[in-house]
């Protein structure tokens, strides 16, 4: 278990947006639990990432421990050249290495994860939702943020949506800050975990 100050950040460089740094971008699907030794490898190499993270905490005794845990489990995301995802691959951490086929649309997703961390709100992960109302936040810290809106055990969620990975994020949100709008036009769904036709 790493102490706070141990834990990587969650882009790097720190304090740049993932929507300013240049290259392209890939998800790296990493060996079990290797998600953070992978972005301190990263680091060192100088290799732009994102690796959305989370508090969570767990009680193993009687003792509730904190703990700063990867939202999309198993999944980082790298962004530069093609030398980098050769160094990616170097590292003997990651299992495989996904194409990113539409980097504009994964950098909006992606984006969105970005800002619901910088409001310093907790993310639950979540089943990806395929049904459900598409909506966008109208006020607070969170406003301009958009997915689906579900309610969950009596509380009113907005499901941040990475549709390559098949993975999704939430966020608790209030009912009254949001408003129904139609949803993203989508091409062919390119996901790697989609059923061949």
């Amino acid at each position: 278990m790493l102490k706070e100050k141990d834990n990587p950040p969650v882009t790097y460089p720190e304090n740049v947006s993932i929507g300013d740094m240049s290259g392209l971008w890939w998800v790296a699907h990493t060996k079990s639990r290797n998600e953070k030794a992978l972005a301190n490898d990263l680091i060192v190499r100088d290799i732009p990432y994102f690796l959305p993270m989370t508090w969570t905490v767990t009680r193993k005794t009687r003792r509730p421990v904190r703990s700063l845990m990867p939202v999309f489990t198993g999944y980082m995301f790298i962004c530069g050249s093609e030398d980098h995802r050769v160094e990616v691959l170097q590292t003997h951490r990651v299992a495989n290495i996904i194409d990113v086929v539409d980097q504009l649309e994964f950098i909006t997703e992606l984006s969105q994860v970005e800002k619901a961390l910088k409001a310093d709100v907790p993310l639950t992960q979540h089943h990806f939702v395929k049904k459900g109302q598409w909506c966008r936040v109208t006020a607070g810290s969170l406003m301009g943020l958009e997915g689906i809106v579900e309610d969950l055990k009596g509380m009113t969620r907005l499901i941040l949506q990475i549709q390559m990975l098949g993975q999704a994020t939430s966020v608790e949100i209030d009912a009254d800050m949001v408003e129904v709008i139609e949803p993203p036009r989508k091409g062919p769904d390119t996901s790697p975990f989609s059923p061949s036709p």
